[in-house]
Parts: structure tokens; sequence; C-alpha cells
């Protein structure tokens, strides 16, 4: 019998970030509390740009679009929002969508995998991805299980499970 497998992976589904995007710059162009201050959210380039004529107000941006990721399912460790700058009259924050799994991070993954894991579980680091591989699916099952109960610094997703 063969072995059975799964892929850790860190993606995001850039469709669903873009429709929170256009969630946030509806909801930023209707409330009271964003009227004349310049408030505006947008793509440039790859990154999010958020722009406000005030730090609080900017921020505030930034917390309805983290909400708005969270109501599509998009896990905010895969946000990277930068901090408030002052450009010229107006505020901006850059923010940017992280995918992929490090080099660095897999080994972390492959490590706790190896050392927590039922015996005869191997991982493999592949690209940005890791596979776990084993011939017992509840083996699979209880690596899943102990995975989600881990809190690692990035977004964690278990897919090809076969």
């Amino acid at each position: 019998m063969a072995d059975s497998s799964f892929d850790i992976v860190s993606k995001v589904e850039r469709q669903e970030v873009d429709n929170a995007l256009n969630q946030t710059a509806k909801e930023i162009s209707q409330r009271y509390d964003f009227k004349g201050v310049g408030a505006s959210i947008s793509w440039s380039g790859d990154k999010i740009l958020m722009e406000a004529n005030s730090e609080d107000r900017v921020k505030a941006i930034l917390d309805v679009f983290q909400s708005k990721l969270i109501k599509r399912g998009i896990s905010l460790k895969s946000l990277d929002a930068g901090e408030p700058q002052l450009s010229g009259k107006e505020y901006k924050i850059f923010a940017s969508i992280e995918e992929g799994i490090s080099q660095d991070n897999a080994k972390k993954v492959a490590k706790i995998v190896r050392d927590e894991g039922p015996k005869g579980i191997k991982a493999q680091v592949q690209g940005d991805e890791l596979r776990v591989s084993s011939k017992s699916r509840d083996d699979l099952q209880t690596v899943i299980a102990l995975l989600k109960g881990k809190d690692f610094d990035f977004a964690v997703q278990f897919v090809n499970y076969r």
C-alpha cells in the first residue's frame, strides 16, 4: 500500500483579499467618520496602500480592512502591515500579503512533526511548502491536530490530503 500524505502550505486567495479591499473601500466611502479626511485604500502594485489625513484615521482604515479579512476567512498572520508614515500632509500605511513558508519555518514545523508526532512520519521541505507522509492515515490526522494546536507566526493550511 502506498504512503498517504498531505501538504502544509501558507497561501492566501488573492480574490478574497481583493473582495475584502473592495468592501473596505465601500465602507470608507459611506461611513460618517471618514467623510472629508481623504481616506482611501487601494492596491499599489503587490502592496495595499491606505491613506488618510490623520494617523488615527489611517489606523481605523487598517482596522476595518482587518475585520473584512477575518470575515472572509483570511488569517491576519498573512497580513504584514507597516507603521503609519507621514508623507506630505497624508499618513500612509503599506501592507503586504505574505505567502509561502520560509525554509526556516518549514524546518521548524518538520522538527515539531518528527519530535512530537507519531513514529514513522516523514516530513520533506518542497519549495515553499512541506509534505508530510506516513503509511497510516490516522497518524496524519494526529499530525494535523498537533499542528492546529500550535501557534505559528505564519498562517498554515493543510491541502492535498490523500
